[in-house]
Parts: C-alpha cells; sequence; structure tokens
C-alpha cells in the first residue's frame, strides 16, 4: 500500500462514529454523482458499478441501525426505498436517468440531518469551565 493509502486507512480508523456516517454519505452521493456522467458518457459499466457500490452503501447503512431507536423504523423504509429505487434506475438506465439527481437528493438531506444532529449531541456535551472555590 502506497503512503497515501495507509495515511486515508489510519484517517478512517481514527474517525467517530458520526464522522464515518457521514463518510459514508458522502461517497454515496459522489458515486450517484459519478453515475449521472457515466451514463450521460454512455459508460455502462462504470455507470453499473457507480450504482452498485451506492446499493451496498445504502445496505449497509441499513444493517447498521438500531432498531431499538424509534427513527430506525423510518430510516429502515427510505433506505429499503432507496435500494429498489437504484436497481430500477440501473435496469432502465437512461428512462430512469431522473431518479439519481432525485436519489442524490434524499441522500444529502439524510446526511444534513445526522450532521446537523450529530453537532446537536456535540453541543450537549461541551464541558464547562467551573469556577473553583475555596
Amino acid at each position: 500500500m502506497n503512503g497515501y493509502g495507509q495515511y486515508k486507512e489510519k484517517s478512517i480508523y481514527s474517525m467517530s462514529g458520526p464522522e464515518l456516517l457521514l463518510l459514508l454519505f458522502d461517497e454515496a452521493i459522489k458515486r450517484l454523482t459519478r453515475a449521472e456522467i457515466s451514463l450521460k458518457d454512455k459508460n455502462y459499466s462504470d455507470f453499473d458499478d457507480c450504482l452498485q457500490r451506492t446499493s451496498r452503501i445504502v445496505r449497509y447503512l441499513t444493517d447498521i441501525l438500531d432498531m431499538r431507536q424509534p427513527i430506525s423504523h423510518d430510516l429502515r423504509r427510505i433506505y429499503t426505498y432507496l435500494v429498489y429505487d437504484l436497481s430500477m434506475v440501473k435496469a432502465g438506465r437512461e428512462r430512469r436517468q431522473e431518479e439519481i439527481g432525485r436519489i442524490r437528493h434524499i441522500l444529502s438531506e439524510l446526511r444534513e440531518g445526522f450532521d446537523g444532529a450529530s453537532k446537536q449531541v456535540n453541543d450537549m456535551h461541551l464541558v464547562l469551565e467551573k469556577e473553583i472555590r475555596g
């Protein structure tokens, strides 16, 4: 593995849970953008690969849900829909290409929601300076 690959691997291992979650969303969004470009260029093998990787990311997001949390049931339905829609885009290619932007928008909204929630949780756990008396 080259130096950059080792650096990237170490940085991933040092990320927090919320940072890794955002990284997954970023990668899925990036792959959808690349799929859209590949479809326009009629590079169908790259298009299929990008959609397959996005589907794997969304399935992984489904697998890591904590189903004891009430919101997880709603997220599972959204993720299931996204995997279904991705398979329809892959099967339909040009006929369903407008769906790519819609899927990307949904993933972007979810990413923003998780990012905002993560920041709120971190703000609630700030250590306030305490005055030492006596």
